[in-house]
C-alpha cells in the first residue's frame, strides 16, 4: 500500500518555553522600484518603511515579544520590477524573525522568487511549529485579479492534513476564501474556495486561514474554520462599499499569537491616524 508523500517540510522552533508560536503577517506592501512613486496618495514605499520603524519600536520602546516569523501574503511588487522585490528584502531585513511569502496577483511569481531566492528568503511553503503547522498555498492565476487553487496546490493540503492530522493548521493564501462583504473585491476572491474548505473539513485540529488582498481587517468564524485578513502596509479599502472605495484608516499589519492547544489570539495595529492620507477621489488602480 503507497503511503502518503510527506510535504518538503521546514521546521521552525518557537522560541517561548510554553510553545506559543508569535508571528507577524506583512501583507500587500505593492512597493515600486523608484520609492517616492506613489499608489493612490500613498508613496508604499515610505508607508512600509514606517510600519517597520513601528514593528521595531514596539519591540524596543514598549518591550514587544520576540516573533518566530513574519508571512507576507502577496502583492509585494506594484511594478513587477527586481528593484521593488529588493526594497522589500531590504525592509524585512530590518526586521529579525525569518520571513515566508506568496506572490499575489499583482505579483510577477517568477522574478519574486528569483530576487528573494538572491536575497536568502526562504521558498519554503510548509513550515512545522510546535504543535501547529503552516502551509502556504499559491493562489495566483497569472494575468488575472481573481485567484484559484490548482490541482497540486489542494493536493499539499490534503498531504499536509494526512501527515500531521493532529497538528493544527494555519493556511495562508492571497486571495480571501469568504466574502468580505465588499462586492467589487468579493468578485476577485478565490474562486474553488469550496474545494479547500471541503479538505479542511475533514482535518480535526484547529483550523484557521489567513488571506491578504482585501487590504481590510477582517476575522469570521465559520463552519469551525477561522478566516482572518489583514490591512496592508499602503492604501486601505473601505469595509462594506459595493463599489471601490478607500479607507481612511491608517496602513497596518497583524500579530498572531498560536497556542499549543489550539487557541489563537490576535491583533490589528496600524499606524498612527493621518499618517498617511490616500486621495479619496481615486476610482481604481
Amino acid at each position: 500500500m503507497n503511503q502518503a508523500r510527506t510535504p518538503d517540510t521546514t521546521e521552525v522552533s518557537p522560541h517561548r518555553a510554553d510553545g506559543i508560536v508569535e508571528l507577524l503577517q506583512i501583507t500587500d506592501t505593492h512597493l515600486f522600484a523608484d520609492k517616492n512613486t506613489d499608489l493612490l496618495g500613498i508613496a508604499p514605499w515610505h508607508s512600509c518603511r514606517a510600519v517597520v520603524d513601528a514593528i521595531l519600536e514596539d519591540e524596543q520602546v514598549n518591550g514587544a515579544g520576540r516573533r518566530d516569523l513574519i508571512l507576507a501574503t502577496g502583492d509585494l511588487s506594484q511594478d513587477n520590477s527586481a528593484a521593488s522585490y529588493r526594497h522589500f528584502t531590504a525592509l524585512m531585513s530590518e526586521l529579525a524573525p525569518p520571513v515566508f511569502w506568496l506572490p499575489g496577483n499583482h505579483d510577477d511569481a517568477l522574478l519574486m522568487q528569483a530576487e528573494l531566492d538572491q536575497a536568502g528568503v526562504s521558498n519554503a511553503k510548509h513550515l512545522l511549529c510546535g504543535q501547529w503547522q503552516i502551509l502556504l498555498l499559491d493562489t495566483q492565476i497569472p494575468g488575472e485579479t481573481h485567484g484559484a487553487l490548482s490541482a497540486s496546490q489542494l493536493t499539499l493540503l490534503e498531504q499536509a492534513i494526512g501527515c500531521y492530522p493532529d497538528h493544527h493548521l494555519l493556511v495562508a493564501v492571497h486571495h480571501q476564501a469568504v466574502p468580505v462583504g465588499c462586492a467589487w473585491l468579493d468578485q476577485h476572491n478565490l474562486r474553488n474556495a469550496d474545494d479547500m474548505r471541503t479538505i479542511l473539513a475533514r482535518h480535526g485540529a484547529s483550523r484557521v486561514v489567513l488571506s491578504g488582498h482585501v487590504h481590510q481587517g477582517f476575522d469570521l468564524h465559520h463552519d469551525g474554520v477561522r478566516y482572518l485578513a489583514s490591512p496592508s502596509t499602503c492604501i486601505q479599502f473601505k469595509p462594506l462599499s459595493d463599489d471601490f472605495a478607500l479607507d481612511s484608516t491608517a496602513p497596518g499589519w497583524r500579530a498572531l499569537s498560536l497556542y499549543p492547544d489550539g487557541r489563537l489570539s490576535t491583533q490589528v495595529w496600524r499606524l498612527p491616524p493621518d499618517a498617511f492620507v490616500p486621495d479619496f477621489s481615486a476610482k481604481g488602480y
